[in-house]
């Protein structure tokens, strides 16, 4: 006999609120299903019989229970089937839906459900014929379930396609390959199989699973963008700046033609989708509170930019955006780069990269979490026009922290009003003054002294300027302050560093600057400009709103810093031909700025010859530290092989990569100088190593950062005394402002280039058609989005890149004892005139010579 549950149909009484007698029912329905556990699997989830769910999708009872309430039963399931009820008896066609439908475990329904959550309403009553999109999404579902032949147990088609895809993306195979592939596979199958014959049919079945993009036209010449109101496709309206036409010129084209081709087009993809996304996967909502319920092993160390000083007056000063922690914070990156490797086509290709601040750093600055947001096409630099081009995304920006956008929660079941904010941009030096508005070139380049800096242009250094304040950061009492002859003649520094401007100070300075004080005007006078200030427009990040209240607005990037300095002082040291810092000009200003007689120039037999200096190698000691490096052994994955760079003959290093210059500024300096150069300048560069060291350490102390801070301005004063004037550049200058944005931004690895760079790389290895770059990378780009989706639902299926565990050459893990000591301390397994690894000895001498002074490590070294 069938039980009474007409109460099923009676969720509200007369009032509108939910019925006494639908909550006993519900909670009838609930201890039914706990008394059946057959029905329950091992995770402790139901199927949830909800209007919306339809018995279609597996949920925890708490969560099912939550559902019933605020939806109601699936109409017709008045037979509880699906939790473990026998059919009933008197079974006709009214009872159809009660069908009992197969138990779904297959997690590729999961991600077509949560690459369409915004649609899952099209399952809702299902009287009228579905849409187009809704029709794309069944269809896409069905294939989820859909076994790829006759039988097959392991695979659906969507699962084949998807990981075959994956392989594509990850390994950059070209179409015909993968066509040809998929012609082998097909041809090993039974004749049932199900899977699509090429690339073209497969990309389109998966291609409801990524997110597209907007195509924007713009000028060529950088002028403006033919956006919002000048938006219209069928206009042949020409540049309001430039005149430049809009559209290619083609034979037979009218005016409204749909064939018309533009100059120039940026690609728009929207970033509020995207981190929409990240919240209706599971496998990402979860770790989108991080920076708030994140542990912490100690709270006074900087782990994470969450923990330092900016990230906490931001959300001390926007309290009502703090009160929601699932709100988003981004860092923004750009720079340019040639796709066109190995070839001297001028090219510059811009993009512009996003990235959320929200994930613990095991997921921080990966490349699936960091999100191309806009592509400025080539071939030309848009310099101080960037501006033009981020107008999209600022609009974005803008509508995410004053409106926000409704956004389904998929680990707390609930939608949220999910808004956004801008932290920080990185971006290289020049790229800084692209996207700040201040000019990095010339007297007053450093953007946190601006006016206040003391540098001067050389007489004889052509175009290079001489940053001669550092002793001003001095303590008031240093005995470098009343050297008059180890710095400028007869100079005692008396004056104070000077205060670093706040957001609103500069904004208030902006505001008063005329449009003709900006940069040069078109008659080349340029006012104020270089002397008092070097802006060249005012950005448009000023247009956020909270962008002036940000203690940190443009991160100075470690890694071009630290590049530059290394090369500076290696090819100095080491006396290399044209990129020495030592010359005859630096010797001719030494000459008429300090007091240095024995390095002054020497006229002998009718020609200026040159005394060697102390920091400089003679052809000896050059070949005896190229031999060493010649020799020197990494662990995999830590440095690239540095002894394909050395030219043993010319006594040289050639091509060494940012990274390279990373791990020999940090590791291998004071190894490679430390018996060939005076132990005075030996232990300065050793000095300037350990600097580097700390301060790009994955954890930072407060209290020793704030101790760098100090120690850092000594170590510059100290390279004054040693090295020529032409050494100190702008790089030079701005490793005394590293501590202050490391101590309030947080650990250097969130807020440099190497994660972006890499990500670059990885677009210029996409270009497959050269004639069309930025749509070639955006094709990739794409692909690769859903490649990353996909992946996350088939981790015990398919190795792929996010899941590989890195492996040695007998198919072990790498990650032993012995290496896991390596990276802890990777300066401790270099060997001079070896290829072993040292001894227990000589890595406790070596690790010493690190933690004493100069004076101390004497001892040590015999």
């Amino acid at each position: 006999m069938a039980p009474n549950r007409s109460w099923m149909s009676r969720r509200q009484d007369c009032t509108g609120h939910l019925s006494e007698e639908f909550k006993k029912g519900v909670v009838e329905f609930v201890d039914f299903v706990e008394r059946n556990p057959t029905v329950i699997d091992s995770l402790g989830r139901i199927l949830c019989p909800c209007t919306k769910c339809k018995n279609r999708i597996r949920d925890e009872i708490f969560w099912v229970e939550k559902h019933l309430c605020d939806r109601g039963f699936l109409e017709g399931y008045t037979n509880w089937t699906a939790h473990g009820e026998e059919r009933w008896v008197e079974h006709d066609a009214t009872n159809v839906t009660q069908e009992h439908e197969e138990e779904n475990t297959n997690p590729y329904v999961d991600m077509v459900i949560d690459a369409a959550s915004d649609n899952l309403n099209v399952m809702e009553g299902l009287e009228e014929d579905p849409n187009p999109l809704a029709s794309k999404f069944y269809k896409l579902l069905r294939s989820a379930d859909e076994p790829l032949w006759d039988g097959c147990t392991k695979h659906t088609i969507l699962s084949a396609v998807t990981q075959l895809v994956n392989l594509k993306s990850e390994f950059n195979m070209s179409e015909s390959c993968y066509n040809r592939m998929v012609a082998i596979i097909k041809s090993m199958l039974p004749e049932s199989e199900k899977l699509p014959e090429d690339f073209y049919r497969s990309k389109t079945m998966i291609q409801e699973l990524g997110l597209g993009y907007e195509k924007i036209d713009a000028c060529p010449n950088h002028c403006m963008l033919y956006y919002k109101e000048t938006s219209d496709k069928t206009s042949y309206a020409a540049c309001t700046m430039c005149g430049h036409p809009r559209f290619k010129p083609k034979a037979g084209d009218t005016i409204n033609s749909s064939r018309c081709v533009p100059y120039s087009i940026l690609r728009y993809f929207s970033i509020t989708p995207r981190f929409q996304r990240l919240f209706m996967s599971k496998n990402n909502a979860q770790y989108m509170k991080w920076h708030v319920d994140g542990v912490r092993h100690d709270e006074s160390v900087i782990t994470h930019p969450a923990d330092a000083d900016a990230w906490k007056q931001f959300d001390a000063t926007h309290e009502v955006f703090a009160q929601e922690s699932r709100n988003v914070r981004l860092g923004l990156c750009t720079d340019g780069f040639n796709p066109f490797s190995g070839s001297k086509t001028p090219y510059s290709c811009w993009p512009v990269f996003v990235t959320p601040y929200n994930l613990p750093p095991s997921m921080c600055m990966r490349r699936e979490y960091i999100f191309l947001s806009l592509l400025i096409p080539g071939p030309k630099s848009p310099g101080k026009r960037l501006d033009v081009y981020l107008r999209p995304l600022i609009d974005e920006l803008k509508v995410l922290w004053d409106n926000g956008v409704t956004t389904y929660d998929a680990w707390q079941k609930k939608n949220f009003n999910m808004k956004a904010a801008l932290l920080w941009t990185i971006s290289d030096f020049l790229a800084y003054g692209m996207l700040s508005g201040w000019s990095t070139h010339g007297r007053l380049s450093c953007p946190i002294c601006m006016k206040n800096t003391k540098s001067f242009r050389l007489q004889h250094g052509a175009k290079l300027y001489w940053f001669d304040c550092h002793r001003q950061y001095l303590p008031a009492g240093h005995a470098f302050r009343r050297d008059r002859y180890s710095f400028k003649k007869s100079i005692v520094e008396n004056s104070f560093p000077p205060k670093r401007m706040s957001g609103v100070d500069i904004l208030n300075e902006l505001d008063k600057l005329e449009e003709a004080n900006f940069g040069a005007n078109s008659r080349g006078k340029k006012g104020d400009f270089g002397t008092i200030h070097n802006w060249v427009r005012k950005s448009i990040f000023w247009e956020l709103p909270y962008w002036s209240t940000n203690l940190i607005r443009h991160n100075l990037d470690i890694m071009h810093i630290e590049k530059n300095i290394f090369d500076n002082i290696f090819n100095t040291v080491m006396d290399v031909n044209g990129k020495t810092k030592d010359n005859a000009n630096a010797r001719e200003d030494l000459k008429l700025i300090c007091k240095c007689p024995n390095l002054e120039l020497v006229f002998e037999n009718g020609k200026y010859k040159k005394p060697k200096s102390t920091y400089v190698l003679d052809s000896q000691q050059r070949r005896i530290v190229c031999e060493w490096i010649k020799q020197l052994k990494f662990s995999d994955g830590y440095a690239s092989n540095i002894s394909r760079c050395v030219n043993l003959a010319d006594g040289k290093i050639y091509g060494m990569k940012s990274h390279d210059s990373h791990v020999f500024m940090e590791r291998l300096i004071p190894l490679a100088f430390r018996d060939v150069l005076p132990k005075s300048i030996w232990g300065v560069l050793t000095e300037l190593s350990l600097f580097f060291k700390e301060i790009c350490a994955t954890e930072i102390r407060p209290d020793a950062v704030e101790q760098t801070e100090i120690s850092i301005i000594e170590t510059v004063c100290k390279l004054e005394k040693i090295f020529p004037l032409a050494f100190f550049d702008v790089m030079e200058h701005l490793v005394i402002h590293i501590p202050y944005e490391a101590k309030v931004g947080g650990p250097v690895q969130y807020r440099w280039m190497y994660p972006f760079e890499r990500c670059m790389l990885f677009l210029k290895r996409k270009v497959r058609n050269k004639a069309r770059v930025e749509g070639s990378i955006c094709k990739a780009y794409i692909l690769e989005e859903i490649s990353n989706f996909t992946s996350m639902y088939f981790e015990s299926t398919v190795q792929t890149r996010r899941t590989q565990v890195p492996r040695n050459d007998d198919g072990g893990s790498n990650l032993d004892e012995n290496h896991l000591s390596i990276f802890r301390y990777p300066c401790l397994f270099i060997g001079r005139g070896s290829k072993k690894y040292l001894t227990d000895e000589e890595l406790h001498i070596v690790h010493t010579y690190i933690l004493v002074n100069c004076e101390e490590i004497e001892p040590y070294l015999q």
